[in-house]
C-alpha cells in the first residue's frame, strides 16, 4: 500500500519520531533527544508490546478466537490491548488499581473493556490485589488468556524487535545513553539489549521511584521489604522483580521522587510543547540529576512513554498538585521543621505487640497518635483517641495485637512540600503525616501542633 496508508488501526504501531530538547535540558551537556511513544495509537508506548503478545499468543495457541483477554494494567497496556481485541474480535477485562488516574479506566471502557478496580497498598500475592485478582479471573474465565506483561518475554521481545531498531536508525547508531522509566521491564531491557548488542559500551539508566524496589535490588541483591510503601507515580517502579526486569542490562538505578516527577511533567510541557504523562517528568527528573554522567558530543535518548490526557484530573489540575503538596509555594518547607528539631525521628509499634504496649510506648513518648509497622514496614497506625474508644467498649482489646484495631497508614509528604499546605493535610481522620527525606533515607512524624507552630 502507499506510504502512511495502513488496512487496519494495528498497522500504524511503532515507527515514532524522535525529537531534540531544547529548554528542559539546557543544563545537560550532552545533546538529549526524546522518544515520542504518545503518537502510537493507543498514545502509549505499551501498544507495541501489547501486539505482540496477541500475536504470539495466537502461535501459540493460547489465545483462541472470541477469546477473552485478561490482565493487570496501570491502563496503557490495557488501551493497547483493547485496540488489538477490537480488530481481532476478542473481550477484554482489566484490574487495575485505586492510584490510577480516572481517565485511564474510562478510556478503557470506552474501547469496550470491563475494568475492575483494586486497592493499591496490598502485597502483589494478596488475594484483593489487581494481579491477583486477575489471576482468578483467568481461572473463573472459559477461553480466557491472562497477558501477564510482567513476566511474558514477548514484552521485552517487541521492542528488541521494534524500539531499539528505530533508536538505532534514527540516531545514525550515534546513542551514548538510553534513560527509561522501568515499570514491567519490557520497554528498558529490549530496547537496551538491542543497542547494547550493537554498541557495547552504551550505557542503560532506568528511572526507578521511592517507594520501588529495583534500585537496592540492582546494588546489593538484596530485596528489601523495608524500601517498599505507597508512592503516587504512575508507570514505574514495582514491589516485586518481575521476569521482564533484566538487571544485567540496565547499568544504573535512579530514584525520582513523586513530587519531582510531578513538577517536571508539567515543565516538560510548558518548555518544549510536548504533553506527556507523568512517567516522563520521572524520566527527565532523572537524566537532570544524572546529567555529571553526560559529555559534551554525546547522545541521550529518554522514552516519553505516554500522553498528558491521562492525567488531567491529577498532574494538570492544580487543586489535585495543591492538595498533594507539588505546588510551589513560597514560604518555609517541612525540611525547617526536620532541621529545627519540631519533629522526631519515627518510633514506631509492631503489629505484633499488643494495644497495652503501643498505649504505654504512645505515653513515654508524649504522643497521640503512632505508626504501626510489620517487618520495619509502616502499614497502618494508631491513635489514642481510637484506641481509647476501642477499650472501652471491649477492655479484653488491651492484650489483643494493635493490628486488630490499627487504623489507616499515615500519608507520605515530601520534605520538600511547602508548610503552607500541610494544613489542609491534618484531618481527624489523619491526624499526622509522616515526612519523608527520600534522598537521606528518613523519615519522621508531623503532628498538627507541629504545623500550627510553624504557621
Amino acid at each position: 500500500m502507499p506510504q502512511n496508508v495502513y488496512g487496519d488501526i494495528l498497522g500504524t504501531i511503532g515507527k515514532t519520531p524522535l525529537v531534540r530538547l531544547n529548554r528542559i535540558t539546557r543544563d545537560v551537556p550532552a545533546t538529549v533527544y526524546a522518544k515520542l511513544e504518545t503518537v502510537n495509537p493507543g498514545n502509549s508506548i505499551k501498544d507495541r508490546m501489547a501486539i505482540r503478545m496477541i500475536e504470539d499468543a495466537e502461535r501459540q495457541g493460547l489465545l483462541k478466537p472470541g477469546g477473552t483477554i485478561i490482565e493487570g494494567t496501570s491502563g496503557n497496556t490495557g488501551m493497547g490491548l483493547a485496540i488489538a481485541a477490537i480488530v481481532k474480535g476478542y473481550r477484554c477485562i482489566f484490574t487495575t488499581t485505586d492510584k490510577q488516574s480516572k481517565e485511564k479506566a474510562d478510556a478503557l471502557r470506552a474501547f469496550g473493556a470491563e475494568v475492575i478496580v483494586c486497592p493499591t497498598d496490598v502485597d502483589p500475592d494478596d488475594p484483593r490485589s489487581y494481579y491477583s485478582v486477575s489471576s482468578r479471573l483467568v481461572a473463573e474465565t472459559p477461553n480466557a488468556w491472562k497477558a501477564n506483561q510482567y513476566d511474558n518475554s514477548s514484552n521485552s521481545d517487541a521492542h528488541y524487535a521494534t524500539t531499539g531498531p528505530e533508536i538505532w536508525e534514527q540516531t545514525e547508531g550515534k546513542i551514548d545513553h538510553l534513560v527509561v522509566g522501568v515499570g514491567t521491564g519490557g520497554t528498558i531491557c529490549g530496547t537496551g539489549r538491542f543497542l547494547k548488542e550493537r554498541k557495547p559500551k552504551l550505557r542503560v539508566w532506568g528511572i526507578d521511584t521511592y517507594g520501588s524496589v529495583f534500585k537496592k535490588y540492582k546494588e546489593t541483591g538484596v530485596f528489601d521489604k523495608q524500601e517498599i510503601y505507597p508512592y503516587v507515580t504512575e508507570g514505574i517502579g514495582e514491589d516485586f522483580l518481575p521476569k521482564n526486569v533484566d538487571f544485567s542490562v540496565i547499568d544504573h538505578f535512579e530514584k525520582v521522587t513523586d513530587r519531582d516527577a510531578a513538577l517536571w511533567t508539567r515543565e516538560i510541557v510548558r518548555q518544549e510543547g510536548i504533553w506527556v504523562g507523568n512517567s516522563a517528568g520521572s524520566a527527565i527528573a532523572g537524566v537532570l540529576q544524572l546529567k555529571h554522567h553526560f559529555k559534551v558530543g554525546e547522545t541521550v535518548v529518554v522514552i516519553f512513554h505516554d500522553h498528558g490526557s491521562r492525567y488531567l484530573g491529577k498532574i494538570f489540575n492544580a487543586d489535585w498538585m495543591r492538595t498533594m503538596g507539588y505546588e510551589n509555594v513560597a514560604g518555609p518547607t517541612a525540611r525547617e521543621l526536620v532541621k529545627n528539631k519540631r519533629v522526631s525521628e519515627i518510633v514506631g509499634v509492631e503489629v505484633t505487640d499488643t494495644v497495652a504496649q503501643a498505649i504505654r510506648r504512645m505515653t513515654a513518648n508524649d504522643f497521640s497518635q503512632i505508626p504501626v509497622t510489620q517487618d520495619q514496614r509502616i502499614v497502618g497506625s494508631l491513635s489514642e483517641t481510637h484506641a481509647y474508644a476501642c477499650i472501652v467498649e471491649r477492655p479484653a482489646l488491651l492484650e489483643q495485637p494493635v493490628k486488630t484495631i490499627m487504623q489507616r497508614v499515615f500519608r507520605f509528604i515530601d520534605i520538600e512540600t511547602p508548610v503552607q499546605l500541610l494544613a489542609p493535610m491534618i484531618t481527624p481522620e489523619s491526624p499526622a503525616l509522616l515526612v519523608r527525606d527520600f534522598k537521606a533515607g528518613q523519615t519522621y512524624i508531623l503532628t498538627g501542633s507541629d504545623v500550627l507552630s510553624a504557621i
